[in-house]
């Protein structure tokens, strides 16, 4: 190999090496897709059989995901066909303020769905300002926090229960599924899929999270390596938890560990739940 072709095949390496993390950092966390999953749930009414959820999560306004983009993406949210927004954490990116929280949270507040929008909120959430966060969730008219809510369709009910962030609002979930009759089928909103594993006995028919991201990184063959969970198994998509209860985990919108996307397209996922 003569030195020019070394310098070319250096200059190449180099050239393919900034428009990789060029695109990492600043085109695939725009990529958002609204990905469609029909979910199979045990005890479903028959009458929600197809009903069709939109789930956000993870939008993490702030660097990198500008109020603007925040907006266009709930608008969309908006206009998609769906039954039930749930909303499952993480709003922000800051610490220790509460300008981010008074910023999205009006655009949270205009997000509409025929039977309903209802929300938890994730460990950034209380990170920028648990109390002002607390405030602008009872004030949206969305607050499923520790709370189980009935959907009701043709005499049949639904419920939807709302639990604490695992590592900045814990909550024991027995006391909240027992809201919720034996019989009826319970979907519980959980930023953080780890509280799936906690100690309680009752049965979840199907959780919704978000929190890790997908790992924002997934390496064909190998995975995501950095997962902000306990359950390493817990990623993204549709998983058994260790009590083989089912969780769907979004990968979410924005950021947090660190500023880059690679084969791992956040997403808006729309849940179309059939009876299983």
């Amino acid at each position: 190999m003569t030195r020019r072709t070394l310098l070319k095949l250096m200059g190449g390496l180099t050239g393919s090496m900034v428009a990789l993390g060029g695109y990492t950092v600043m085109i695939e966390r725009y990529l958002v897709q609204f990905n469609r999953y029909r979910i199979a749930v045990p005890n479903l009414p028959l009458a929600f059989h197809g009903l069709k959820i939109a789930h956000v999560s993870d939008i993490h306004y702030g660097a990198l995901m500008p109020l603007r983009f925040v907006e266009y993406l709930l608008d969309k949210v908006n206009r998609n066909e769906k039954d039930v927004i749930v909303c499952t954490g993480d709003y922000i990116h800051e610490s220790r303020s509460r300008m981010q929280i008074d910023a999205v949270w009006p655009l949270l507040s205009e997000l509409r769905a025929p039977m309903g929008v209802y929300s938890v909120l994730g460990n950034h959430d209380h990170w920028g300002d648990t109390a002002r966060s607390l405030y602008w969730l009872e004030k949206s008219g969305q607050n499923l926090r520790g709370k189980a809510v009935a959907l009701e369709k043709e005499g049949q009910r639904l419920w939807l229960a709302g639990i604490g962030d695992e590592w900045e609002d814990p909550m024991v979930i027995d006391p909240i599924l027992a809201q919720i009759p034996e019989r009826d089928c319970r979907i519980v909103l959980a930023h953080n899929p780890d509280s799936a594993d906690t100690p309680f006995q009752g049965r979840i028919d199907l959780m919704l999270s978000g929190h890790t991201h997908g790992g924002q990184v997934n390496f064909p063959f190998v995975g995501a390596p950095v997962l902000p969970v306990k359950n390493k198994t817990y990623s993204s998509g549709f998983v058994l938890s260790t009590k083989r209860q089912p969780i769907f985990i979004s990968r979410g919108v924005g950021w947090a560990i660190y500023p880059v996307r690679f084969n791992c397209y956040p997403e808006i996922p729309i849940l179309e739940l059939v009876a299983a």
